[in-house]
């Protein structure tokens, strides 16, 4: 009886196997037909958003590349999160997002309610582009240099304010880290985005903020707004004529904002690694790197691993300022 059932626990296991690497190979033979149907890319921002002019610039050379149709649709809501979660819950292997850092790293974080896990839920696939952010102030604000800038901020302590498009964005983080790194204590402001942050500086109801590049250097230019330095450790070749923060005396301070490509995490590994290859090689021809310089962004076009390397390293440098700070979701 016992020898009876040892050889038939030994077929069922044979069978077993025998069954699951033909699923395994089916599983890779599809992938390898893949899309077999239109590509959806959503973005969590509305038309005419910095997320969206980079998804639908990818739009036409990605359904070219794949020989089939590629869409992108907006789900617009919680600062990208109603997209990001949609992508993570996404079942039919033709959905990916194009989304910006908050949504990869600490969305979990600032809101442990939040319905999906940005680790846990989202497979990397890309880092297209980043980005540093621009410390502006008011054309009149005191001080001729950046370095008596941050001195008379530091005076004027929680007299002053900063904007920020809300709570748990990247300039409100970003500001946090900031006020560590200089000693500075203005109050924080939030606002709907970040035109009317702006436009309240432009008004005199702030005295500084971050900004994406695109949006102060067109005021800076036109010389109604001041730019104090870039967030990045080093000068930024897409504003190369600003100083860096680190030389005004703010050690160890580097952010940047960027975007990036991820599918669900239940999407076939074959098929996120063609697409990682395709939004590589398209991110890194002359005529994308040109039009992604003029919507702001440094390309980056990195592999999956790149991706996930500086989701890692991202999220623990934020999520360290989120914890030193105490910054929740409202």
């Amino acid at each position: 009886m016992t020898q009876k059932l040892f050889k038939f626990a030994t077929v069922f296991i044979a069978g077993l196997a025998l069954c699951t690497a033909s699923s395994s190979q089916n599983s890779v033979k599809n992938s390898a037909e893949w899309p077999t149907k239109t590509v959806h890319i959503i973005v969590g921002f509305p038309a005419g958003s910095s997320p969206d002019l980079t998804a639908r610039t990818f739009a036409e050379p990605l359904a070219k590349a794949l020989g089939q149709s590629v869409i992108v649709e907006n789900k617009v809501g919680a600062g990208g999160n109603i997209a990001a979660d949609y992508v993570a819950k996404a079942t039919d292997d033709h959905t990916i997002g194009l989304m910006i850092n908050g949504n990869m790293t600490i969305a979990k974080l600032i809101n442990p309610k939040l319905p999906y896990d940005p680790l846990k839920d989202l497979a990397p696939i890309s880092l297209i582009g980043s980005s540093p952010l621009v410390l502006t102030a008011p054309i009149n604000s005191p001080g001729a240099t950046p370095q008596e800038f941050l001195a008379a901020a530091r005076l004027a302590g929680d007299q002053w304010s900063y904007g920020t498009p809300g709570v748990g964005t990247v300039g409100h983080i970003g500001m946090e880290f900031l006020k560590t790194k200089s000693k500075i204590n203005p109050v924080h402001v939030p606002y709907p985005g970040y035109p009317q942050v702006a436009n309240a500086m432009l008004g005199g109801q702030l005295q500084l903020s971050l900004l994406p590049p695109a949006l102060a250097m067109a005021q800076i230019r036109n010389g109604k707004l001041r730019a104090i330095g870039v967030t990045s450790s080093v000068r930024s070749t897409l504003v190369p004529e600003l100083p860096s923060l680190s030389e005004a005396g703010v050690q160890g301070f580097n952010l940047e904002i960027w975007n990036a490509v991820a599918a669900p995490r239940s999407m076939p590994k074959p098929v996120v690694d063609r697409l990682s290859t395709l939004f590589s090689e398209i991110a890194r021809t002359p005529e994308m790197r040109q039009k992604l310089f003029q919507q702001g962004w440094q390309v980056a076009g990195t592999s999956a691993e790149g991706l996930a390397n500086r989701i890692k390293s991202d999220t623990k440098l934020l999520g360290d300022v989120i914890t030193q700070r105490g910054i929740k979701a409202e």
